[in-house]
């Protein structure tokens, strides 16, 4: 029987947040410790970062960072391969060879490049246009079997198996499998602490709309403090839940921090006042985090230590990936 592969990636792109470490870096950590036999390959998403506005002197730190909050949130080294997407070349290789069987009609109806270009789409760069097939290269350069995505990226895994299905009928080989999406919990979900109904994002404008995970007790604290509520106390069932977003919010942070279940949030702080409830939350994100912003600061003061992981795992990852591209060559007929 084949071993899995799993692979997936962050962007590159400013801190990571409460959204990122709920929605997916505790997820990925228990998917590495009930699998024992697969091939983990998590990277950091530098290519992808420099397809919107970002500064440069801050890229090199910001994918050391991610890698940062990687280990910090328990991503076990010694059985997941972390290292930066440009440190693999073979990734952008393979993303050309992609663009030969991939139809402009399938790029676009990415929602994505929509709502990332919005009405400025004839000033977006061709990068962030064929993003989606550099996300494809991403997985299947491993072959990967399973990718763990948010709700929001599955259409990007369809369009990675019709990408690799294309590939497979043109050259008439069963080369590349069609990787299955490992669909984040939906409960996880976590959206902005001023609007509940837009996702937690680290490009929003005001950092109160997110927890950074480097940010220290006293900022979490007052962040939640101020988070958007409405007058009412806190709700006590699904049908008062579901009609308040924010209210909802809060519920689904709490429930997921402390790995209860919602119900069980509001059988014990449904009716009381926010002031109460926001106060045991901050005290509970305060206790969750506060070991993985120390770990993260810990292993940001030794950078070096941090490049000698990136620079295993790229090994690693060269190593999985270099047969791949030179078999995906030989089949599309390339002198060697």
């Amino acid at each position: 029987m084949t071993k899995n592969t799993v692979v997936s990636g962050v962007r590159a792109t400013g801190d990571l947040h409460l959204g990122n470490y709920l929605g997916a870096l505790k997820q990925w950590v228990q998917f590495v410790k009930n699998e024992n036999d697969a091939e983990f390959l998590f990277f950091v998403a530098d290519l992808h970062a420099i397809t919107t506005p970002y500064e440069a002197n801050e890229l090199a730190d910001n994918t050391r960072q991610i890698t940062a909050a990687y280990i910090a949130s328990g991503i076990d080294i010694e059985k997941v391969s972390l290292f930066a997407q440009s440190a693999v070349p073979e990734h952008t290789y393979l993303q050309w060879l992609f663009t030969s069987v991939t139809p402009l009609g399938w790029l676009n109806r990415m929602t994505q490049f929509k709502e990332k270009a919005g009405k400025k789409r004839d000033n977006a760069s061709l990068g962030l246009y064929s993003y989606p097939v550099l996300q494809a290269a991403d997985v299947l350069l491993y072959k990967a079997t399973h990718v763990p995505v948010g709700e929001d990226q599955k259409q990007h895994i369809e369009l990675s198996r019709e990408i690799a299905g294309a590939f497979n009928h043109r050259y008439q080989q069963d080369f590349f499998p069609l990787p299955e999406p490992m669909i984040l919990k939906e409960g996880a979900r976590i959206m902005s602490l001023r609007d509940g109904t837009e996702k937690m994002s680290k490009s929003a404008a005001s950092d109160m709309t997110r927890i950074n995970l480097t940010d220290d007790a006293d900022t979490i604290a007052q962040k939640i403090k101020k988070a958007r509520t409405d007058p009412e106390p806190v709700p006590s069932s699904f049908e008062d839940m579901e009609a308040r977003p924010e209210a909802k919010n809060l519920i689904t942070i709490y429930s997921s921090l402390a790995e209860v279940s919602r119900e069980s949030v509001m059988s014990k702080y449904g009716g009381k006042q926010f002031s109460e409830f926001k106060g045991a939350l901050a005290d509970l994100a305060i206790e969750k985090l506060g070991p993985i912003t120390a770990k993260m600061n810990e292993l940001m003061a030794d950078k070096a230590q941090i490049d000698a992981i990136l620079n295993k795992g790229a090994a690693r990852a060269r190593e999985i990936a270099g047969p791949v591209l030179e078999d995906s060559k030989r089949l599309m007929g390339f002198w060697s």
